[in-house]
């Protein structure tokens, strides 16, 4: 059978390119099938840390319902002085305040950690909730002394629709998938998601001054906390991990616009802190967190080739070819997604939704490596402004502003101890 010479000057190169591609998944795939959480008896007591800022009440209400459950040692929140509807919900509660009046979340972080009083110390953010056992899974992996940062498992909380399907499919393909496969293979996680982290709270000590100080291109980083202290720990030549077993669950943007700000901002963090990385000698002692980071930052290119062979098809009015492409998104991302599919059988249905939302993803990846340099929060009132991290206005409570990030500098703090109300 005679075929048009499109066909092979088209076909060929996206079908190897698709090999090439099959094949850097399998290389995280395999490892991440024989992935295992850490299983003892280990315990240590956990401090958590929470910077807070405009949080929805009743979300926080239950998360910090939630943290309590587990029997820490102590919640400490750091809450920014505007923010009386978070204090007023904490004031309910056992737990520990800190009133800062410092924009950004680094100093809050830092806030925190110092007022901590255990070896073991959880970052946590505002909104989210905890399973009743994640103190005592996430403590086990530190077992290992080499160990120095644990993560946890994500998924959505509260948010339907669409996007919050999407966004769980996403979640679990990061965790059943990268995060498993650096845990196998090196204890290497290259981002320790912010949502809940738990840290040896004397390297968070240690590293506070690096932490504090980051610059890009001479511009004070904003955001990005999470990947910076997951950097910083691998960069002493610590190890890091991810124990599937602690699950923890947290609010996502359930529009469009707050979605594509936040999905840019990320994308910003990690470009600037791969690239940082694979320019030092560090990353390449962990030759497979190393290929991660450039198979991500390629993939981010090779993935718009698929929509514009789908635009060549439908140009050309060749719906066969449209046809086999579907198909063939359809099937393969379900094999790629298969351990979301099995707990949510009804996300088959959404897999060609995925693959378009993973192409918009393409392109804003693609438009936060241009604008590399770009420090905004994008989806808080915080900006830096001649070298200083400053409040741009101020936000009212329950708007839309979730990201992995909250609060940057230095001032003064009250320590406010809050007991439970009475019944």
């Amino acid at each position: 059978m005679n075929l048009p010479l499109y066909y092979y000057v088209l076909g060929t190169p996206l079908g190897v390119l698709g090999l090439i591609r099959w094949g850097a998944w399998l290389v995280r795939r395999i490892p991440a099938v024989l992935y295992k959480p850490v299983i003892n008896d280990h315990r240590l007591p956990i401090s958590i840390v929470v910077p807070v800022y405009q949080e929805d009440p009743k979300i926080f209400a239950a998360a910090i319902e939630s943290w309590l459950a587990n029997d820490v040692e102590e919640v400490i929140l750091v809450i920014d002085e505007s923010d009386t509807t978070c204090q007023d919900v904490a004031a309910r509660y056992p737990v520990t305040v800190v009133i800062t009046d410092v924009p950004g979340k680094r100093d809050a972080l830092r806030r925190g950690w110092r007022a901590a009083s255990t070896e073991l110390v959880a970052l946590v953010d505002s909104d989210t909730i905890w399973a009743d056992d994640v103190a005592a899974q996430v403590a086990k992996p530190f077992a290992d002394p080499r160990i120095g940062g644990v993560g946890t498992r994500q998924s959505v909380y509260g948010s339907k629709g669409f996007l919050a399907r999407i966004t769980d499919m996403f979640l679990d393909h990061r965790y059943f998938d990268e995060n498993a496969s650096q845990s196998l293979l090196g204890k290497a996680v290259s981002c320790l998601s912010g949502r809940t982290a738990v840290y040896r709270r004397e390297l968070l000590l240690e590293i506070e001054d690096d932490f504090m100080n980051e610059t890009f291109w001479g511009v004070q980083s904003l955001s990005g906390d999470d990947k910076r202290l997951t950097t910083l720990i691998l960069e002493r030549g610590h190890l890091t991990y991810m124990q599937r077993t602690a699950e923890v669950w947290s609010t996502f943007p359930d529009r469009w616009r707050t979605f594509f700000r936040q999905r840019l901002r990320w994308a910003r963090n990690t470009w600037r802190s791969d690239l940082r990385a694979l320019s030092k000698p560090w990353v390449w002692r962990h030759p497979f967190l190393a290929y991660t980071m450039i198979d991500k930052g390629l993939s981010s290119f090779t993935l718009l080739l698929g929509p514009a062979a789908m635009v060549f098809a439908i140009v050309t009015q060749n719906w066969i070819l449209a046809g086999v492409l579907l198909l063939w998104w359809q099937v393969s991302r379900a094999a790629k997604l298969a351990p979301h599919i099995r707990r949510r059988p009804s996300s088959f249905f959404f897999v060609l939704g995925y693959v378009a939302v993973s192409w918009l993803m393409a392109i804003i990846k693609i438009t936060a490596l241009v604008t590399i340099r770009k420090q905004a929060w994008l989806t808080r009132q915080v900006a830096v402004e001649n070298g200083e991290v400053v409040r741009t206005s101020v936000e009212q409570p329950g708007t839309d502003h979730h990201d992995d990030d909250h609060h940057d500098n230095d001032h003064h703090d009250n320590v406010i101890p809050f007991r439970r109300a009475a019944a």
